[in-house]
């Protein structure tokens, strides 16, 4: 049998000649316990909002996009389409050509993103799930029609039921030169708008989605697109995909996966994450005080046991051991307590949508978003014990000195 382990559980759950140690114990493992809980329920609601930004993200944005190294545009036939589509998890592409245009609808005007794309995009990406009005069609009775994002339809005050007034697009004209004119310098196509879709404040208020024969026409861009977007199968690795395909194009390509065209996005949800869970460590800190505490009163009530250990011939080490143990014990039942409280409440909410978000608003979600990631747990139980170790170790180092003060007397 263990000693040490044996009597720090004997002085945990044993009765204390003073009541005042058993209440500072209790304390102490509710404020390790709550402000346990409290990390891991704010570290999954970080999780929560993340996976639904991303996921937000991923109705627009492909996993892994193909761009020219230098200039705007590419040739699309100088591009070696087959080897993109014969790399391992690559089911699909689509074809894009982007530019800022100018959007007039009625008396109203709107800078905006053109965004043409080639007929299977629909097919390859999930917007039509994200339209709030109309349809995701881009074609209506063999006529360009467009998707565009619910800003831009608020701010133009766009009808997709309105079957007289159609949008018009203004880009300025290629080569272009000065003209007394100004009607002269731009290319002016219109259209009219089928769908509204609704993704991200980012999206929404920028693009407008067209068939990619329109944007060339607008553009004067026949056969040249601005980018690829691929599709790939879901059990591919964009990581893997990016470096094939990187590899088989060589320089005159740029290929991003998806974290590498929101590199800031997503620095920036990790860093507010890492960041709240270190201001609520430093709250940990400040609760592990009561341990110290905790601990202080019981070493001071067992003066009479520790001198008998050490008349029975205890080693200062053993002793330590002891009350460093009842520290380490005091801080993990209220970190496995913590823990098994907040996963409580996630999976309440998760299951049930406890808390709702500000009903007066026009969110996505009802709820607030919870996703319990088990590395996040884990990294809470190891600072929760690491901070009670030491917390415990703070104590416990000054029961030597008595006998250190006492040997130097002796000399």
């Amino acid at each position: 049998m263990n000693l040490p382990v044996h009597i720090a559980k004997r002085y945990l759950f044993s009765k204390k000649s003073h009541n005042a140690i058993n209440i500072v114990s209790g304390i102490s493992v509710a404020g390790v316990a709550v402000v346990t809980a409290a990390m891991v329920i704010v570290l999954s609601v970080f999780n929560g909002f993340e996976g639904l930004v991303i996921s937000l993200y991923n109705v627009f944005e492909a996993p892994v996009v193909i761009k020219p190294a230098e200039g705007k545009t590419l040739e699309l036939s100088s591009i070696p389409t087959d080897k993109i589509l014969e790399t391992e998890g690559v089911i699909g592409l689509v074809e894009v050509l982007e530019e800022s245009c100018l959007l007039r609808y009625r008396d109203k005007q709107y800078f905006a993103r053109i965004k043409g794309v080639s007929d299977n995009f629909n097919a390859l990406t999930e917007i039509d799930s994200m339209i709030i009005d109309g349809d995701a069609a881009m074609h209506v009775n063999g006529t360009p029609s467009a998707m565009i994002g619910s800003g831009i339809a608020y701010h133009l005050s766009v009808n997709v039921n309105d079957p007289i007034n159609m949008i018009q697009v203004y880009v300025p004209k290629r080569g272009s030169s000065a003209t007394i004119d100004p009607s002269k310098a731009f290319n002016v196509k219109q259209l009219f708008a089928t769908g509204v879709f609704s993704i991200q404040a980012d999206f929404d208020q920028t693009y407008m989605i067209t068939p990619i024969s329109f944007a060339r026409d607008l553009l004067d861009h026949q056969g040249r697109i601005t980018s690829l977007e691929l599709a790939l199968d879901p059990k591919a690795s964009m990581a893997n995909v990016r470096e094939s395909l990187q590899e088989k194009l060589g320089s005159a390509y740029v290929v991003k996966d998806r974290y590498q065209q929101n590199e800031l996005l997503y620095r920036i949800m990790k860093s507010e994450k890492w960041a709240v869970f270190m201001i609520l460590s430093f709250i940990l800190m400040i609760s592990i005080f009561n341990v110290i505490g905790s601990l202080t009163m019981l070493i001071l009530e067992k003066k009479k046991d520790i001198n008998i250990l050490r008349s029975m011939g205890a080693s200062e080490q053993l002793i330590q051991r002891i009350f460093i143990l009842e520290g380490v014990f005091i801080s993990m039942i209220g970190a496995v307590g913590g823990i098994i409280l907040g996963l409580l409440v996630c999976f309440a909410q998760i299951q049930f949508e406890l808390v709702k978000l500000n009903s007066g608003g026009n969110y996505i979600v009802k709820a607030y978003p919870v996703d319990v990631q088990p590395l996040d747990v884990f990294y809470v139980f190891l600072v929760v014990g690491t901070i009670g170790l030491l917390a415990a170790w703070l104590p416990v180092r000054k029961i030597i000195r008595p006998v250190e003060t006492l040997r130097i007397v002796q000399e």
